[in-house]
């Protein structure tokens, strides 16, 4: 995990960055203590230039060989992924320009080809051939759809910038939950209205995502909906963050590091339209009928902007579940401690609190370690679990900080062991009441943590394929928010954080039935993004008859019950297939529903042994880890699902999904 030496001679200024810049220094674990905003733009300077000449050294020396083009290749990239890692929420244009003059090496390129046409081809390990063909697969794509993805993505946060909705008048809040008005006094805070309270205003609506979520699903207030649905549906669609030009750049690259053919992607997705259709529209029926009872003036023409809001009423109607109501019962502490049972249980594995071994960025950050059933150390990972709006995205997300590897092991380790980082936005403590979760977040909780699993519990000691790493982005999807519905699972962690009373099961069983709601719609949602997403990579001819924006509403058309705006724009901000940092959704959006289908599929082999028998779901648990958990990217994913139907003597499961 630690820096070497540089390969070459440095400047006297460069090597003194090197020897005082915490980010460049020799460490275990990034010293988060110490880091500070004024060594991040001299730190990444000479790092990239350091880079950058090590680059020229391999060009000139390279051979087609493991050790003289791989290895070095390795470090210089597992020094970039380590120190990026860190600063990873900051932009840096340089970043982009390494990696672009990376991507567009032609003797790297020209060495991976030589080596997979050479007689050391034959001696690789299977880890090692993905390697080789990754590299050659990513040399076409991986610079162009950095430079354009990251100018993209600046549009969408300038736009996402401009849009400020201040609130004095308090009726203007009415159905607003008190965890959205904290927020939005929070954010008027950070805005310069330093007096602004939860209960007296004034409050502040953005367009993160957790202030839309609030306004659309709980507001009251019609015209505010339809204000905060309309900026984000028109975001970066004009003026001087227009997207529409960029897009049509990065269109022009194609699908090529996906699992799925497109054929077989577009069976999946019309499969799913189809079974949805019909549930969708009575979804839609149901609603226009339900507000109307309320009395809606809006019944009879629902609008985009009432679809969350009188679903989210519907639910609670229906179900008797009140999201809000139900945060007592679901306790950050609890929660983890649930999460990390269940982990031991599938795994064999302890989850041991670890604060003070690593440095952290800010206290509300834990540091955790993950022991095997020896007792020995095998990852490690930082949770940082509640959302800072003056200082941290929106959303949730799993990245590793480095990834475990043979060559870069040292004291005598077999491995460097890998470190991730597991990241949500929720509610941080309020007074002596601890972080209070709905169940929607207890899911992403679970959710993230089935990626870092797949990142932290590899067995592959090449770096490149390790973890995550080198799998197709269609065959990474988590399975373990499935466990959230499991009753035993749930009440495990379902503990009032007053009294320490159960769930009642009432409400287990309300959950459970809630959770196919309207999935008629949602999945259309999925199908909508998914094929306007392959129609615009696979068959769009961009500065052709046919702009972006009427791809959009043809396929708008055909899988959406309500039509769009006129002037819905949404692609302009679709940062999931067009942004750096999402690169491998470009053309595999569908990756979300193919990947889902593998997780079912996952799920379904517990499920047959029955989840309460807990000595089957404990064999199939530690066989999972072993294979798709274990393998990482050191082989293709269709052979790992086959090689877990052998080893698990599981007919149908994993391999059931690629029938499509």
């Amino acid at each position: 995990m630690a820096f070497e030496t540089p390969s070459v001679a440095i400047s006297k200024e460069d090597s003194l960055e090197f020897k005082n810049n915490p980010l460049l220094q020799d460490f275990v674990f990034p010293p988060f203590d110490v880091i500070e905003p004024k060594h991040v733009r001299p730190g990444i300077k000479a790092l990239l230039k350091q880079l950058d000449d090590d680059l020229v050294v391999l060009e000139k020396s390279v051979e087609p060989t493991w050790s003289k083009l791989v290895d070095p290749l390795e470090k210089i990239l597992d020094r970039l992924q380590l120190v990026w890692g860190i600063i990873h929420h900051l932009t840096n244009p340089e970043k982009v320009k390494f990696l672009l003059r990376l991507g567009q090496s032609k003797p790297i390129y020209n060495a991976f080809k030589a080596i997979q046409e050479s007689s050391e081809w034959q001696t690789l390990s299977g880890s090692r051939k993905r390697i080789v063909q990754w590299k050659i697969k990513e040399a076409v794509l991986s610079g162009e759809l950095e430079k354009f993805g990251k100018k993209f993505g600046e549009n969408v946060m300038d736009a996402t910038k401009k849009f400020e909705k201040l609130i004095r008048d308090k009726k203007d809040t009415d159905g607003l939950p008190a965890s959205a008005l904290a927020l939005a006094a929070q954010i008027a805070v950070s805005k310069g209205h330093e007096k602004a309270t939860a209960e007296d205003g004034p409050w502040m609506i953005t367009l993160d995502p957790p202030c839309i979520k609030s306004a659309v699903t709980y507001s009251r207030n019609h015209s505010l909906r339809e204000e905060v649905h309309r900026a984000r549906v028109t975001r970066a669609s004009d003026g001087e963050n227009d997207n529409s030009p960029i897009i049509d750049q990065i269109l022009k690259l194609s699908m090529a590091m996906k699992m799925a053919t497109v054929d077989k992607a577009k069976q999946l997705l019309e499969k799913v339209r189809t079974a949805a259709w019909n549930a969708a529209v009575q979804d839609t029926e149901d609603l226009k009928k339900f507000s109307l009872e309320q009395g809606a003036a809006e019944a009879n023409d629902l609008s985009e902007w009432d679809i969350s809001f009188w679903s989210e009423r519907l639910r609670e109607s229906k179900y008797d579940i009140n999201e809000e109501e139900l945060r007592p019962y679901f306790s950050l502490p609890k929660v983890m401690d649930g999460l990390f049972g269940l982990a031991k249980r599938l795994f064999d594995i302890d989850i041991e609190a670890a604060d003070g071994l690593a440095p952290v960025w800010n206290d509300d950050v834990r540091f955790y370690r993950i022991k095997d059933s020896s007792g020995n150390p095998v990852a490690y990972f930082y949770f940082d679990p509640y959302f800072r709006p003056s200082e941290k995205r929106g959303g949730a997300w799993m990245g590793d900080a480095v990834a475990r590897s043979r060559a870069f092991a040292r004291d005598g380790a077999s491995a460097r062991l890998p470190v991730a980082y597991v990241v949500c936005n929720q509610s941080p403590p309020v007074g002596d009441k601890p972080s209070l979760m709905t169940f929607r977040e207890v899911e992403t909780v679970f959710h993230e943590f089935g990626h870092a699993f797949q990142h932290m519990l590899t067995k592959e000691d090449e770096s490149l394929v390790s973890g995550m790493r080198g799998i197709e982005w269609d065959a990474v999807e988590s399975f373990m928010e499935n466990w959230c519905y499991q009753r035993n699972t749930l009440l495990s962690l379902a503990k009032h954080y007053e009294t320490g009373e159960a769930l009642p099961e009432e409400i287990y069983l309300e959950l459970l039935a809630a959770r196919t709601f309207r999935a008629g719609s949602l999945d259309l949602r999925q199908i909508l993004y998914a094929s306007t997403d392959l129609e615009l990579h696979v068959n769009y001819i961009p500065g052709g008859s046919e702009s972006i924006f009427d791809v959009w509403r043809r396929v708008n058309e055909k899988t959406q019950v309500i039509a769009p705006l006129p002037e819905d724009r949404f692609f302009c901000a679709f940062n999931h297939i067009f942004a750096g940092g999402f690169e491998d959704y470009a053309a595999g959006y569908y990756s979300y529903m193919w990947a889902e289908v593998l997780s079912a599929d996952a799920f379904s082999a517990f499920e047959d042994v029955g989840l309460d028998n807990e000595t089957a779901v404990k064999e199939i648990g530690h066989k999972f880890r072993d294979t798709v958990l274990g393998l990482g990217g050191g082989k293709p994913p269709l052979e790992v699902f086959v090689q877990s139907e052998s080893v698990n003597h599981l007919p149908r499961h994993f391999s059931g999904a690629m029938a499509f």
